[in-house]
């Protein structure tokens, strides 16, 4: 697998499942960017979902983002022009995101998946390539 430049955050109910993807990551090899939060104290979802959003937009980095159901940060994340934010909770899920819509941020709901899960998605995510071909034409209408 190719070693990737990944900017991740979390809010605080992703916190902890953050930190142990993190160690997964950097024992893969990846270059990782903690962007926070530093802590499982309350904070707001969307802070670190444009965090990671802008990263992956101005940077062309991969992003990785986990909140308790992984709407809220997909959903801040999808603003931002150059992100394809896509909630995975398995990992066939997760490999069809970037298969088929090229999605670039990987959104996982930290309520609803074990880290044993959690990594087995981020590894499918991470390993799966964009299929282009008939795909290609219907990524490029997301944006306008």
């Amino acid at each position: 697998m190719t070693k990737l430049r990944i900017a991740i955050g979390s809010d605080h109910a992703g916190f902890e499942l953050k930190t142990k993807l993190i160690n997964h990551l950097e024992e893969l090899g990846h270059a990782v960017w903690d962007l926070g939060p530093d802590s499982a104290d309350s904070v707001d979802y969307p802070d670190y979902a444009h965090k990671v959003a802008m990263n992956v937009s101005n940077f062309d980095t991969t992003g990785i983002l986990i909140c308790g159901s992984a709407n809220g940060v997909a959903m801040t994340a999808n603003k931002h022009q150059k992100v394809r934010a896509a909630i995975a909770w398995e990992p066939e899920i997760a490999a069809l995101a970037k298969q088929h819509n090229n999605a670039n941020t990987l959104c996982i709901p930290a309520r609803f998946v074990d880290t044993y899960e959690a990594k087995a998605i981020v590894d499918a995510f991470l390993e799966a390539e964009f299929e282009g071909g008939r795909h290609e034409n219907r990524v490029n209408k997301i944006s306008f």
